[in-house]
Formats: structure tokens, sequence, C-alpha cells
């Protein structure tokens, strides 16, 4: 094993596959001689070369749409957006062109693109470069919506979406990239769809993913101290979505929280709430809850995006109430 940060990680997996795949190619905003924004493409510029590691000028929507086209005839890109609060100027080619391409073509053109970059809040970069847009792109049917907390998770689920046929959204937190995990020597892959139980509980099943998956499970850990058992889902996919290892956790717990660095209305806690409603009604002793963002644009200030956002306290203060 490998102690490796999250950008790391992920540079490692751009790589492997681009060493594999001539086809693989990396396109976007200061990813060549800037080495990256966030200096995930650091060093891929000498290895890969420029006609494979592509600066691109402020133009989402361009080359977002050369990256489709470039899909559509056989090749692979990586599009890096520099965080995907940019990416809206880019939405029409992924949600009206990859992601309605293969139906609307008739099955003729696939998309086998990567759409990656920083995601939800930054650390005082404000209302409009702090936005998790999870639930935007899981709307969208035609798209794959993965959101990876730790560096493991993060390197095999980019080979994963690298390999895919079909056009993967992949979010990054932007305040995750120096974070450090273990990540295998070897060669590995991890499955589209398939979430992870992080820690075992009997209690209470916190489901969450990416940046919030880190406050679930330091919640967690402190709850045990106090006797009280949490189970920790990271779900790793939010579209296609792990649904029986909600259910199998939910029906062994009786409770469920889900945590999520998004807006309360619309978010993806909201379909998980529903599903386990659906699914899991008989075995629920209470409601299920959800701790999101405030209802509210990123405030600037320090010490009110701290507020705004999902935290430790938060979710044993939730907890805690549920099971009382």
């Amino acid at each position: 094993m490998a102690k490796l940060t999250y950008r790391e990680a992920l540079n490692r997996a751009m790589c492997e596959e681009m060493e594999k795949d001539p086809n693989v190619f990396v396109m976007g905003e200061e990813v060549g001689h800037y080495q990256g924004a966030y200096k995930v493409t650091q060093g891929m510029l000498d290895k890969f070369g420029d006609q494979r590691v592509i600066d691109t000028p402020i133009s989402e929507n361009g080359f977002a749409g050369i990256g489709v086209g470039a899909a559509m005839v056989g090749l692979r890109p990586i599009i890096e957006f520099m965080t995907w609060n940019f990416s809206l100027v880019a939405i029409d080619q992924i949600v009206n062109a990859a992601a309605k391409m293969l139906y609307m073509s008739g099955g003729q053109f696939s998309v086998p693109i990567v759409f990656r970059g920083a995601g939800g809040a930054g650390g005082r970069v404000a209302a409009q470069h702090s936005q998790a847009f999870e639930s935007w792109y899981a709307h969208i049917p035609g798209l794959k919506v993965v959101a990876p907390a730790t560096p493991k998770d993060a390197l095999g689920l980019l080979k994963t979406s690298i390999r895919d046929n079909n056009p993967v959204i992949f979010m990054e937190s932007e305040v995750l990239y120096g974070y450090t995990g273990e990540v295998p020597d070897e060669e590995y892959s991890i499955p589209i769809g398939k979430g992870e139980i992080k820690k075992a509980g009997t209690d209470i099943s916190i489901i969450t993913w990416s940046r919030a998956y880190h406050f679930a499970i330091e919640a967690a850990e402190e709850l045990e101290k106090e006797g009280i058992s949490a189970e920790v889902v990271d779900l790793r996919t939010i579209r296609p979505m792990d649904e029986e290892i909600i259910y199998n956790s939910v029906r062994k717990t009786n409770r469920a929280i889900v945590v999520e660095e998004g807006w309360y209305h619309s978010g993806v806690g909201s379909h998980v709430a529903y599903l386990i409603q659906k699914n899991c009604f008989d075995y629920l002793d209470a409601p299920v809850e959800r701790i999101t963002q405030e209802d509210v644009p990123m405030p600037y200030a320090a010490n009110l995006e701290k507020h705004s956002l999902p935290s430790v306290e938060k979710v044993k203060n939730k907890i805690k109430e549920m099971l009382s």
C-alpha cells in the first residue's frame, strides 16, 4: 500500500490509463503548462506531450463540445473543468449532446467521455464557486455520476470511468485534494454503482458520499465512544446508485440519516429517503433524517461558510435526537 493524496491518486489513474490506451487524452484550462489549476495533471504534459494534454482557452462550452465530438469518433477524452461551477457554461454540451447522443442516434454513437473537476465548497471562495452539483447531473438519463471520498476510491473509480463507454460526471471535492489515504500498489479498479460500508454499526445507518463522508465517519467514531454504533455507507456513485447496500444497512439498524454537501431542496438525499421509505418502511423505527448545506448561497465569510455546511457536531446531535 502507498500513501497518496487525493490529487496524486487521480493523477496516477489518468497516467495509467493514458499509458495503456493511446485514445485517452486530457483537455481543459491550465491542464498542461501550468500543471493543472489544482495540480491534478502535474507532470502529464512532459510525459504525454501537448497532443494528449491539451491546454484550452477559457471556453468550457467549446472544449466540452470538442470532447463530445472526439468521443463520438472513438477517442476517450477526459475533460477537466477548473471547477464544476464553470460547467454551467457547458451544460448544453453535457446534457443535450453527451447524455442524449446514444439514445437519439439509435445506438449508433456512444460517448465515452469523462467530465471531471473540483466541486463543493472550496474554502472561502463564495457563492459562485461553492456548489455541490450531484443532484443536477444525476437527474439526467444517460449520465453516470461518481463522487468518491477517498484517494483509493478516487483512483479506482476514475480508471473505471475512463474505460466506460458512457459519459461520466466525475466530481472531486476541492478541499479533499490534499487528503492522504492508503492506495494499493497493484493495478485495480472499482465498479461504478457499488457503494461500500466504511464502518459497520447496529444503531443507525449514515448514508453519504464525497466530502460529507468525512463528517459522517468522524461523527460515527466519536459516537462510538459514547456507546452509539453508527454504520457509515459511502455510496461513492450517485447514478447508478447502489440501492441494495442502503436497504441491507437500514434493515439491520432500523434508522437512517443522509448526510450531503448539497442543498436541502430536491437534493440526492430526498431520493435516498424516498427509496428507504418505499423499500424499508416496515423496518424503520424513526423517520429518515437529512443533514445538508443550509438552503442559501454559500457565504464568503469563513464563520458563516462553516455554519452553512454539514459538520460533525450537526451529525452527532441529529443522531442523538433520533435515538432519544
